[in-house]
């Protein structure tokens, strides 16, 4: 199904800094008028921080792949409805921190969970929806774990389940990334996350201007 919206999805491992720079653009575009939504995955809704909360604090080796899968899929379809849905209708572009391609990278190419199972549930759950955009900053796996220490020491948290995984993991989803960016090369671009913050927006917008350029010509994206 056609929205007068459009998707714009950030990816890549837990390092990369897409947080930071989905923010960044997220303001670049308000500013600019252009009517932003900005959320994110696992999460994004009440229903789904609950389930973010499992996914990520459960014991190790509590949960098997499938039910991370099933779980990743329950919030994705309660954000879709609560959230970008409605977003899209408003011909708002919606910023979003993970989308189904996550799943395919961890629970396809990082646990090896079936990509047809995973194709099954984004059709019976997601109502159509895919991304327009995806920006896949990608990084080294061990620099991505460095960051992500780096980070969970300044704010005393504890490492996630995800974050409890060895490199080789994190080397199988950086591998499942670059293959669905092999794979839709139109949709997906890749940034190189290991530049300054500065540098890597910079890209990001340019690629982002381009999109919109496309999509919304002059009228949209003030240019």
């Amino acid at each position: 199904m056609q929205y007068p919206g459009k998707l714009i999805t950030f990816e890549g491992l837990d390092g990369c800094g897409k947080s930071t720079q989905l923010a960044r653009e997220a303001k670049r575009l308000s500013q600019r008028g252009i009517p932003v939504t900005a959320t994110h995955e696992p999460g994004g809704t009440k229903v789904g921080q609950h389930i973010r909360e499992i996914v990520l604090h459960a014991a190790s080796g509590a949960m098997t792949s499938f039910t991370e899968l099933a779980l990743m899929f329950a919030a994705r379809a309660q954000h879709v409805e609560e959230v970008i849905v409605p977003a899209l209708q408003s011909s708002r572009t919606v910023l979003c921190d993970r989308f189904t391609d996550s799943s395919v990278a961890y629970q396809g190419y990082g646990r090896g969970i079936s990509l047809e199972v995973i194709q099954a549930l984004e059709k019976s759950l997601c109502r159509g929806i895919r991304p327009d955009l995806t920006i896949f900053l990608d990084i080294d796996p061990e620099i991505g774990a460095q960051r992500t220490d780096a980070r969970n020491r300044a704010a005393s948290e504890k490492e996630s389940r995800f974050e409890q995984e060895g490199l080789e993991f994190f080397e199988r989803v950086r591998q499942g990334y670059r293959r669905i960016a092999e794979q839709e090369q139109k949709r997906v671009r890749i940034v190189d996350g290991r530049g300054s913050v500065a540098e890597v927006h910079a890209h990001i917008s340019s690629l982002v201007d381009q999109f919109l350029e496309v999509s919304f010509p002059r009228s949209r994206n003030g240019v």
